[in-house]
């Protein structure tokens, strides 16, 4: 029986695939997984469409998605927000809280010197079956909810009134920028103390007002900025006018939609790829790229097996040792060994032919020396384990080499 491998099959032995074909496969295979990996990890996602309530990703008639594309389109600089470390950028942020319990504090305070546009709810809806992402009006929020959006630091009064459309007169600093706006019907505007007017209808009633001193705005009626209001061009166009007097530099303005809960959650896979764990990434992917080039390529010269079993007498008095060996008989071997050394005796020293068993014992205890042979056969037959039957076949063997010189 044999554990030599087979060798490689010759010219003609019908090889499936040549080495260097599977490398190729190998390393086109890592490599198309290590890009999907990638893209998986770094894609933007689905924009989703919302379910038709007033944020930057909704196409309803009151959602602000259409400004987003318009102004895209017409080469302004815009980006929704979906990552709450983005939201400390130098551009115009205009926020879309839905309701009175909208968690504003953080965003306020990390934006207290930034320009920053609220816009405030104004209308409740009910989702269109019949027309995903559009919506029904079913009537005006009360008045408590856009007035809760920035209670109690800032306690505004809540007003509403029929425009007719009338034109939005631009006041403050938008006083000479020549901004026309219609108004929204109906209108809703707002009054409140440190509230500077910006942009008013005809009754003085503010529409649009900073408050403070600082770049912080408070928007009135959504419908102004809204995809319904982006129907009318001479409207969108005034529209994106006034957000860049409101924008004080020249940075991208963003629409944020992680208050209404649509900010991209933390992608466990992006980790492997930035600081500082890039490094135990590279690090992981160099350990693998050793590995495997350590399985195709040989180091050092090929290193024979041995036969599970050898030929010779040799090898078959070593695999007989083994066996008695295992099987703990080691100690009974003592009358085979004492006979192997009477019978070397009986040539070497001469024994005369006619004795027989005890008697050849008796004529080897005669001749001198410090030991009986009688006595060591003895003690190496009734040896019990193997240390008292190696000790006795030493007495033996020292014996027999005595004798002989």
């Amino acid at each position: 029986m044999s554990d030599v491998a087979i060798g490689r099959a010759g010219p003609g032995g019908g090889e499936l695939f040549r080495l260097r074909t599977i490398i190729i496969l190998v390393l086109v295979g890592v490599a198309a997984f290590a890009a999907m990996l990638i893209a998986t990890a770094y894609a933007p996602g689905t924009t989703p469409k919302g379910d038709g309530a007033a944020h930057a990703l909704s196409n309803s008639a009151v959602g602000y998605s259409g400004i987003i594309r318009l102004a895209q389109d017409a080469g302004y600089d815009t980006q929704v927000i979906r990552d709450d470390n983005l939201l400390d950028g130098r551009g115009l942020l205009v926020v879309t809280p839905q309701t009175a319990d909208t968690p504003m504090g953080d965003i306020l305070t990390r934006r207290a010197k930034l320009p920053t546009l609220v816009v405030l709810p104004k209308w409740q809806t009910l989702a269109d079956k019949a027309h995903p992402g559009w919506v029904n009006y079913l009537a005006l929020l009360p008045a408590s909810e856009p007035y809760g959006v920035l209670a109690p630091q800032n306690k505004l009064t809540i007003a509403r009134s029929k425009s007719g459309g009338a034109p939005l007169t631009a006041t403050g600093f938008l006083a000479d920028s020549g901004i026309t706006i219609a108004a929204p019907r109906p209108l809703q505007s707002m009054t409140g103390a440190n509230l500077h007017p910006l942009l008013t209808d005809a009754q003085g009633h503010i529409v649009l007002g900073q408050i403070g001193d600082g770049p912080f705005y408070v928007l009135a009626d959504g419908d102004l900025i809204a995809n319904k209001g982006m129907r009318d061009e001479a409207n969108a166009a005034a529209v994106f006018d006034l957000l860049d007097q409101l924008n004080v530099s020249n940075e991208p303005i963003s629409f944020d939609v992680t208050l209404v809960g649509l900010g991209r959650q933390p992608n466990p896979l992006r980790l492997a790829f930035d600081p500082p764990f890039l490094a135990m990434t590279l690090t992981l992917v160099a350990a693998m790229l050793l590995a495997g080039w350590q399985a195709f390529v040989r180091f050092g010269p090929p290193v024979r097996r041995e036969r599970a079993i050898a030929f010779g007498k040799a090898a078959l008095v070593d695999n007989s040792a083994m066996l008695i060996r295992k099987a703990r008989r080691q100690a009974r071997l003592g009358g085979r060994y004492v006979e192997t050394i009477r019978d070397r005796a009986v040539i070497a020293f001469g024994v005369p032919g006619r004795l027989r068993g005890q008697a050849i014992d008796a004529y080897l205890d005669k001749l001198s020396g410090r030991a009986k042979f009688s006595d060591l056969a003895r003690a190496a037959e009734q040896a019990s384990d193997k240390n008292s039957l190696v000790a006795a076949a030493q007495a033996l063997h020292d014996w027999q080499k005595e004798k002989a010189k």
